[in-house]
């Protein structure tokens, strides 16, 4: 460590004093998120507790040319929150408090640290709901789902995390706070900076506050799944019954997805074996509701679009179909699966899927693909399992391959490299399949502006 970096440490402990870490445990804890591409490699792990101390720790980065890597729950698939270059790690775990409640507005105010759940099982008390879910609510922090304009499994009814931040509080690349929006609904006066930082990554500044919009409880979730012949039958199924009912989920994945849960010991739904599945919520908060949603299943099956199906008949029963779903990730976990998250608009996802499928079988017949994904918003989940026998080195070289075949594909469906997990280290290489030369040198020149000495999370994204 450089005399510079000694005095810069001897400043951050004076501020933080035991909540300035340097130790290999803190370092390996703190310095990663889901990724395993990159080792952690932090000079230090940083835990504020309140909005001056991220200020000062920004002013510090800013007077001796250190750079500061945000760290939430650590559940990112982009390495958007990987420290491997000797960063400085803003870890907010301790930033983890709900500081106010307006029922009249239906919002909540957070620190960065607040874990998702935290924040639906805070709105259930208040009577309320808080929408944006997924696999990692239990461990992932607001302030990271900001950063990565989190999605998940209601996008289809209650859109992305954008779209329930009504306020911010940051802090830049310069260390100056800036107060966006403040919780108003309508505000015609300008450019609306929150909705910079909201997806940025850390890039721009940290998110050290944040006003959440709630909505109303939903009222008697109920779910089907079924089985369909082919893709062109999900997308039948999907529009018919988005023609009748407001659907809170519409999920698909394979019959390969399936094998994978159903041997990790979930329950099957029905004897039926088909090549794909769909599972589908709504509210049934009537008995017409219900005749309705069964009036539509069984236009499908006369139609040949459902092949079997099952609807929820009790809120353990809605549980027991979501496993079906949520279990995908953690099911084919051991096999060593490259992931991919990508999206086109919805007309295009049946001849997109053929199109990805036909590239990796005609290179690679060995590897097995598994889809799943949020079909009702256009993002699906390519996951591609490693043969047993395929050592893992050459496994992901193979997968870099595939990436390139299928970002190119993106390009030609003018879809996203990356639908909701960021694009980190990981897709930073690939940036340009969804965003044109233009588009990027207007956003180097918007991060110049927010951090002109590049102090913020430098390296994702893009390369300055």
């Amino acid at each position: 460590m450089t005399a510079l970096a000694h005095a810069a440490l001897e400043h951050l402990t004076e501020l933080l004093g035991a909540r300035c870490l340097t130790d290999q445990d803190s370092a390996q804890r703190y310095g990663v998120d889901w990724t395993k591409v990159w080792a952690p490699a932090p000079s230090a792990v940083l835990l504020p507790e309140t909005i001056d101390e991220v200020q000062q720790i920004v002013e510090i980065a800013n007077e001796h040319g250190l750079h500061l890597v945000p760290s939430g729950g650590r559940t990112g698939l982009s390495a958007g929150a990987v420290a491997a270059s000797g960063e400085l790690v803003v870890a907010f775990d301790r930033m983890n408090k709900v500081l106010d409640f307006n029922a009249y507005d239906r919002s909540v105010t957070v620190q960065p640290g607040v874990i998702t759940q935290q924040l639906q099982e805070y709105a259930e008390q208040q009577g309320l709901f808080y929408p944006v879910d997924f696999a990692s609510a239990g461990s992932s922090q607001i302030g990271g789902n900001i950063n990565t304009n989190a999605g998940g499994i209601k996008v289809i009814r209650y859109g992305m995390t954008r779209d329930w931040i009504t306020g911010l509080k940051v802090v830049t690349g310069k260390g100056e706070l800036l107060e966006l929006n403040k919780g108003l609904i309508k505000n015609a006066t300008g450019y609306d900076f929150r909705h910079l930082f909201i997806g940025s990554e850390g890039t721009l500044g940290f998110v050290v506050e944040a006003t959440v919009k709630l909505a109303r409880q939903p009222r008697n979730l109920t779910a089907l799944v079924l089985g369909v012949p082919g893709f062109q039958e999900v997308m039948k199924v999907l529009h018919a019954f988005q023609s009748e009912l407001d659907l809170t989920a519409f999920e698909f994945f394979s019959d390969k997805a399936m094998a994978h849960v159903l041997a990790h010991g979930v329950s099957r739904p029905f004897d039926t074996d088909c090549p794909f599945y769909c599972l589908l919520e709504f509210e049934q908060v009537s008995e017409q509701t219900a005749d309705q949603a069964m009036a539509v299943f069984e236009r499908c099956v006369e139609q040949g679009w459902v092949l079997d199906g099952v609807m929820s008949q009790s809120l353990q029963q809605l549980d027991q179909l979501w496993q079906l779903r949520e279990r995908i990730s953690e099911s084919i976990a051991p096999h060593t699966p490259y992931k991919n998250d990508i999206s086109v608009t919805i007309d295009k996802v049946p001849e997109f899927v053929e199109a990805v499928d036909t590239v990796v079988q005609d290179a690679y017949p060995d590897f097995e693909i598994v889809w799943f994904g949020h079909i009702g918003d256009g993002n699906m989940h390519l996951n591609i399992l490693k043969p047993e026998a395929l050592p893992k080195e050459d496994f992901f070289e193979k997968c870099n391959n595939v990436s390139k075949w299928v970002f190119e594909i993106v390009e030609r469906y003018n879809g996203s490299i990356s639908a909701e997990h960021g694009v980190g280290m990981t897709k930073k290489p690939y940036l340009g399949y969804s965003r044109s030369p233009e588009e990027i040198a207007y956003m180097k020149a918007v991060k110049r502006v927010f951090d002109p000495n590049n102090v913020m999370n430098p390296g994702k994204l893009f390369d300055l």
